[in-house]
């Protein structure tokens, strides 16, 4: 997402250096069976097409997953993510860790749109009630990010956007998370280009006010879908990020706090809330006992990447917990041609995870 179009090249964890450069014009995707091949767990899924931001869904028995599709472009970069100026959703398939990621091909065009002016950057998908949901966030056509709902019956679509965005829908990265009791929830939210903090008094302001150092950081935002998937059931929440204390994160905390691509799960009874934290190169995670929080940061999921932007999902498959990432490295560093690996999780017997190395 989000940030702006660089060569990015990390010499140290967790202190990075950003190097300004040109776009790629033609990067090579690199070959998974050049010499000297990286384990399998840390190869780009795909060679053959830049995405990001993976959402991973096991469905029917595979493993589904609806990323952005990064393409290259001539847009200079500027905190708004002007770059990143994705057009359409292509759907990939995983029978198993054994085998091939497949291409679907694509699942929705911004063209098909109505409401959608550009931008289409990181979806989610749900399954209930037979139907298979794309949730999309794009900028609308007066430059505002709303959240799409698109329908399909089967998973890798293609999808049917509705002909409205979600009715009191704003910012970016949705995570639709369904609970064990069927209720489903829509989790979203983003800073900077994601304009989250352009919401700070309930109606959009084109003016970033950020909270001082001190002040509690702002957290992402909640809201019960209908039975239907299709529309909020009522009012979005602040979601409350808590340090061990019980003092909430504050906006000067810059390893902790959130700053887009949330994503929750549930474990053992315990909803986990897992974002990133975007200018430290972070994903973090928090636990509680509710969907609606609070909960209370539990610490460092996966150390910085290759690339600005960090972006995950999480999912269980045939008895493990795995979790789906992008990073830079196909491109040879640029933010905005990435693509998606995965590592195994390790949860521990007290609920914590342990933290991974990229």
């Amino acid at each position: 997402m989000e940030g702006r179009r660089m060569r990015y090249t990390l010499i140290s964890l967790p202190i990075a250096s950003l190097f300004f450069s040109a776009p790629p014009c033609g990067a090579a995707p690199l070959k998974n069976n050049e010499p000297n091949p990286v384990p399998v767990e840390k190869q780009a899924l795909t060679s053959s097409i830049y995405i990001a931001d993976p959402s991973a869904h096991a469905f029917g028995g595979e493993i589904y997953i609806y990323p952005s599709h990064d393409i290259e472009n001539d847009i200079p970069p500027d905190n708004e993510g002007s770059s990143f100026d994705m057009k359409d959703y292509h759907v990939f398939s995983l029978k198993d860790f054994s085998t091939p990621l497949v291409d679907r091909g694509e699942a929705l065009n911004i063209k098909d749109v109505p409401w959608a002016g550009k931008q289409m950057w990181a979806p989610d998908a749900a399954f209930k009630n037979g139907n298979y949901y794309l949730f999309f966030p794009a900028k609308d056509k007066a430059g505002i990010f709303r959240i799409g709902v698109a329908v399909s019956a089967s998973p890798a679509g293609p999808f049917k956007a509705r002909p409205e965005p979600i009715k009191g829908s704003y910012s970016i990265d949705p995570c639709a998370f369904i609970d064990d009791d069927g209720s489903a929830y829509l989790v979203f939210g983003g800073l900077w280009g994601g304009q989250l903090q352009r919401w700070r008094t309930g109606e959009y302001k084109e003016i970033d006010r950020f909270p001082d150092g001190k002040e509690p950081a702002l957290g992402p935002r909640i809201a019960r879908l209908r039975e239907d998937l299709l529309e909020f059931q009522g009012p979005d929440k602040e979601i409350a990020i808590l340090n061990e204390d019980g003092s909430p994160l504050r906006a000067d905390q810059h390893s902790r706090r959130f700053f887009e691509a949330v994503w929750m799960h549930k474990y053992q009874g315990k909803y986990y809330l897992s974002y990133s934290t975007g200018d430290t190169h972070k994903l973090v995670y928090a636990t509680g006992d509710s969907p609606f929080g609070p909960f209370t940061y539990r610490g460092l999921l996966l150390r910085p990447v290759v690339g600005w932007t960090t972006h995950h999902s999480i999912v269980e498959f045939e008895g493990a917990w795995y979790l789906f990432y992008h990073d830079a490295s196909l491109s040879g560093g640029y933010d905005n041609l990435r693509c998606v690996k995965y590592a195994k999780l390790e949860m521990q017997p007290d609920g914590s995870i342990k933290t991974i190395t990229p």
